[in-house]
């Protein structure tokens, strides 16, 4: 494992923002960013030559930009122009790196349509933890939650947010959430007290659990401890539209993980609201 922010950049102000980010964060931490652009879709049509030519030029242009505008911030910067499938390439290229960090164009839950899969193939396929930055102004912000469910890769995601937070002098916000017992036909469900308060005091010990030892590694760190009933994402959601940053952990799932995340952080991506940071 390097030290070393592997940032995917692009014309698009969220790049801007992707980069920005980056920076930030690895002039803190003592780390090296590299700047990648990848020219993608060649199929070897009579011409293409010289297009994929003017491409890549471009693309060198454009990350030679980058670098001269977040030049003497004190960060190692180097520049690469990769040519083939984007999703691909910023896959391979996660292999071995700190982060791997991404923009997206989706500016929020009430910003239009859901962010498309290239974003969120990325996230699932990457080797090691991706950010996601959306073209949102953060400004008045405050706090990094964290999704909480009691597994391992929650774990390392606690641990993620804890750092993130230490970092930016913010707020871990902490939420482990319960769901009641679905069924077919039973929404309007009463259901017994002692069924609810039982979830919610498991849901609070798993919490207790994940956050253990936080405040030792982390003694200057506030901590916010959120149970709430409802439905993950949603939660997470709700929370991630006044934060800094959201982080959630991901379960690769079965032969095709590679490409796929858990229900709970594809839709956190999908309504994209704050940084959102995908551990796996």
């Amino acid at each position: 494992m390097t030290e070393k922010i592997i940032v995917g950049v692009t014309g698009a102000p969220a790049s801007t923002r992707a980069v920005d980010w980056a920076i930030a964060r690895a002039a803190e931490r003592r780390q090296a960013v590299e700047l990648l652009a990848v020219v993608g879709g060649a199929i070897g049509m009579v011409g293409e030559v010289e297009v994929l030519r003017a491409a890549l030029e471009a693309a060198e242009e454009l990350l030679a930009s980058e670098a001269e505008r977040v030049g003497g911030r004190g960060v190692d910067v180097t520049t690469r122009v990769a040519h083939g499938n984007p999703v691909s390439q910023l896959i391979d290229a996660s292999q071995g790196a700190a982060l791997l960090v991404i923009g997206s164009d989706y500016r929020g839950p009430d910003s239009g349509p859901a962010r498309g899969a290239h974003g969120t193939r990325i996230a699932a396929g990457a080797k090691c933890p991706v950010v996601v930055v959306p073209d949102i102004e953060l400004g008045t912000r405050s706090g990094v939650v964290v999704g909480v469910d009691g597994s391992e890769i929650s774990e390392q995601a606690t641990r993620f947010a804890a750092s993130e937070a230490d970092r930016l002098g913010e707020p871990l916000i902490a939420v482990a959430v319960w769901t009641p017992l679905q069924a077919p036909r039973n929404g309007l469900a009463v259901y017994p007290d002692l069924y609810l308060t039982n979830m919610q005091a498991a849901t609070e010990e798993i919490l207790a659990l994940a956050l253990a030892g936080i405040s030792t590694d982390y003694p200057d760190l506030e901590v916010v401890r959120r149970v709430e009933r409802g439905y993950p994402s949603h939660v997470l959601n709700d929370l991630a539209g006044s934060a800094r940053m959201t982080v959630v952990g991901t379960h690769g799932r079965g032969a095709i993980a590679r490409f796929l995340l858990g229900s709970i952080s594809h839709e956190v991506l999908a309504r994209l609201a704050t940084v959102t940071a995908v551990i796996r």
